[in-house]
């Protein structure tokens, strides 16, 4: 995006392999199959205008993720320990780095220091936290007491490395980025659309409905039902009786008008709808947790738990609390949170003004059930904000307050790439249109798009059409195809602007090019991330509504409210982005999300059960083009695609269940991350000059190597404490995602 942004990653394992693990090659064949969508009998399923994919399923291995610091490798009679590298800069696929080394050897009892300098080139697996480092390059070698063996240093170092891939943890490398001279450089803030959504406060359990525009609805055949086209709720109209019905749960509600009706329980639907709603409690029960029991509407009326409905034909967002609000004082702040929400709702009792987080855009009113709000920039937001502890249970909010050190975070993990390659003569692309194609002009370039497609198309010319498929672009002569792998993308394609409904396609790039395979990434702000000129911090969505195609089928674009979409962080997992969470405790995992991308849909936008560790900056769209699809090198762990809710996450599923799931699914609390306490035998750092510094993690003093040995330095170089600290924060998210995950890979799952 971020995604949990130039391309920056927070960097700070990267060579632990310089001489170690080959990556594990499991081959796993993955079935290309689409999730079931809530379509009735003989109508049209919704499409979002989004990136389109399958699911594949399937097993993978166990192979460990991390190894500890430093690592070693034999040179005839000598050791040579490497320790945690250090991030120069992280610019598209390619990684600048150092680290200080040791050279032991048998004959001599001192061990001499050295740094190395190299370069390489990286494939991000977000999913399992992984990062694959290819294509090393020493580029040089320093030892200030052995330089006659600088060179031949070099050449053993080198001659270990071709053909060799090292997988090494991401967390790492992110928090090594963070403290790197480039850190947030090259991120681009841009002009997002801020105008407040229509805010709906209720104290009892509510679910909000969106309409994409004016209704629009298609027969159901052989009945006298029309269902609704431009929603992901099950809303039919019974065209005898003019009554609407919405699916809940097992059961339905029933209005006589669309928006401003009351919905009520119905104990008794048309003859005409008993298959449909059969239909439907049998995909219910199919995604349901095992050995869980659905809930019954029926049984929610008897105990008055029948949720209050809000329809929408416009960006809304819905606050509920369960009964009156509950203010807390967040100590050291001044600032009262409401924490009977799953929202971010806050009141500054010295104004008496109530603030709320939506989007990751602050919001502002002297109501909460009459508004109105207003938008809250970066620089007009209190400071007192700032202060929230990052120990707070309301701390995930500091990734949206500017100048944090979670928002800076947010910044650089919002730039991460998720990255593939892709086997030129596998991948393969059919472009479905509703009718004959129709081509709109982009507005401020001179590109025009496909309307009429699910798929984004853009023609560039009239003999050059690009198109995305899951993050990987295709080009062709015509509309129609045929569709190859793109090599390069046109620099136009990325000056689309965030006013545009396909600006998310400028998140995707081609990095370089073989004959056989491309090598291809996206950032967060392709699941809608962006970052705002007005705020200088990671929002969701452009804030711009983009009017919807509706034809045999309903083309959506990319919601920016009404979906729930929040930033999470913790200081022992970091930043993520997460959509739908849940609005009420009652029944959270059968009440269905309708947000734009929907409760069944196939996209990557899906609910936030869904979105396992690290929220949506987590999934690894490239698993859905399967093992074929991938160079041989990476198809295993390529495939790792989204995580599994079986025992091994079980804690994080439960949360997303309870609507609070957030990056907090990797792992438990632990404050030492935040400590700065380093493990004592990954205690040597480099110098870019060359000089090697080790840190005593009992004393928290520094000492440097003057060849001689070694001595106090009182003041280190720049940034070294930093590092320090960074390097303890990896570490410990490292173990935090390792034991979430039962110290296993991730499988193959349903959700997303």
């Amino acid at each position: 995006m971020r995604n949990r942004t130039s391309v920056v990653i927070r960097f700070a394992v990267l060579l632990s392999f310089v001489f170690l693990f080959l990556l594990c090659r499991a081959q796993t064949s993955l079935p290309d199959h689409p999730q079931p969508q809530p379509s009735l009998p003989d109508a049209p399923s919704a499409v979002l205008r989004l990136p389109q994919h399958s699911e594949p399923q399937g097993l993978v291995g166990t192979e460990r993720v991390d190894e500890p610091w430093p690592r070693k490798v034999t040179h005839g009679d000598e050791t040579i320990s490497m320790y945690q590298p250090q991030v120069e800069a992280w610019e598209g696929d390619e990684v600048r780095a150092y680290a200080a080394i040791a050279v032991a050897s048998k004959t001599h009892k001192a061990s001499k220091y050295g740094v190395v300098w190299f370069t390489a080139q990286t494939e991000v697996d977000k999913v399992n936290r992984q990062v694959t480092l290819d294509n090393f390059q020493i580029t040089r070698v320093k030892f200030p007491t052995m330089q006659a063996k600088e060179a031949a240093y070099q050449a053993f170092l080198q001659a270990k490395l071709p053909g060799k891939s090292k997988v090494i943890a991401l967390d790492r490398m992110e928090a090594a980025l963070e403290v790197s001279d480039s850190g947030t450089a090259g991120v681009e803030a841009l002009e997002v659309n801020n105008d407040p959504p229509k805010v709906i406060f209720t104290t009892k359990p509510s679910l909000l409905v969106l309409i994409d525009g004016p209704p629009q609805y298609t027969d159901v055949g052989g009945t006298n039902l029309q269902r609704m086209l431009n929603t992901r709720a099950t809303i039919l109209l019974d065209t005898r009786t003019r009554e609407y019905y919405l699916n809940v749960m097992d059961g339905w509600l029933q209005a006589a008008d669309l928006t401003a009706g009351r919905w009520s329980f119905v104990s008794k639907i048309p003859v005409d709808m008993e298959e449909i709603t059969k239909g439907i409690q049998e995909r219910q029960q199919a995604q349901a947790p095992e050995k869980s029991v659905p809930p019954s509407l029926k049984h929610a009326e008897k105990e008055g738990k029948v949720p209050t409905i809000y329809v929408s034909v416009g960006p809304c967002e819905l606050l509920v609390t369960e009964g009156p609000p509950q203010f807390e004082m967040i100590p050291g702040t001044e600032l009262e949170y409401v924490k009977n929400t799953t929202a971010n709702v806050f009141r500054d009792p010295g104004k008496l003004d109530y603030y709320t987080l939506l989007a990751g855009r602050w919001f502002r009113s002297n109501s909460l059930e009459h508004g109105p709000w207003e938008f809250v920039d970066g620089k007009s937001l209190p400071e007192k904000f700032a202060s929230i502890p990052e120990n707070s249970p309301k701390a995930g909010v500091l990734v949206s307050v500017p100048g944090t050190g979670p928002a800076k975070e947010a910044l650089i993990a919002n730039a991460i790439p998720q990255t593939a390659t892709i086997t030129r003569h596998e991948a393969k692309l059919d472009v479905n249109y509703d009718g004959d194609p129709q081509f709109k002009t982009i507005e401020g370039t001179n590109l025009q798009y496909a309307v009429n497609t699910a798929t984004p198309v853009i023609k560039v010319d009239d003999d050059n059409y690009y198109a995305l498929e899951n993050a990987v672009w295709f080009v062709g002569p015509s509309p129609a195809g045929p569709w190859a792998v793109a090599s390069s993308v046109p620099s136009a394609i990325y000056s689309i602007p965030p006013s545009s409904s396909l600006h998310y396609v400028t998140y995707v790039k081609v990095y370089r090019s073989t004959p056989e395979v491309v090598h291809v990434g996206y950032t967060p702000g392709y699941y809608g991330t962006v970052v705002s000129s007005s705020t200088s911090t990671v929002v969701y969505g452009t804030g711009w509504y983009y009017p919807p195609y509706v034809g045999s089928y309903w083309y959506g674009a990319p919601y920016t409210y009404g979906v729930g979409a929040a930033s999470t962080w913790s200081s022992e997992s970091g930043w993520g982005i997460t959509i739908g969470v849940g609005y009420t405790n009652y029944y959270p995992y059968y009440y269905p999300w309708w947000g734009p991308w929907g409760y069944y849909g196939p996209c990557c936008w899906g609910p936030a059960w869904r979105a396992g560790y690290a929220g949506y900056v987590g999934t690894n769209v490239y698993g859905r083009w399967g093992n074929t699809a991938y160079a041989s090198t990476h198809a295993a762990w390529a495939n790792r695609h989204s995580g599994n809710y079986g025992a091994a996450n079980r804690t994080a599923f439960q949360n997303a269940q309870r609507g609070t799931l957030g990056v907090a699914g990797r792992g438990a609390s632990n404050t030492t991350a935040r400590s700065g306490i380093a493990a004592s035998s990954n205690n040597l750092y480099a110098g870019k000059n060359g000089d090697v510094y080790r840190y005593n993690s009992q004393t928290g003093n520094w000492s440097q190597n003057a060849g001689s040995g070694w001595k106090g330095n009182s003041n280190p170089q720049v940034n070294l404490q930093q590092q320090q600290h960074a390097r303890a924060v990896g570490q410990q998210r490292v173990q935090n995602f390792s034991g979430s995950m039962g110290g296993g890979m991730r499988m193959g799952g349903r959700r997303r």
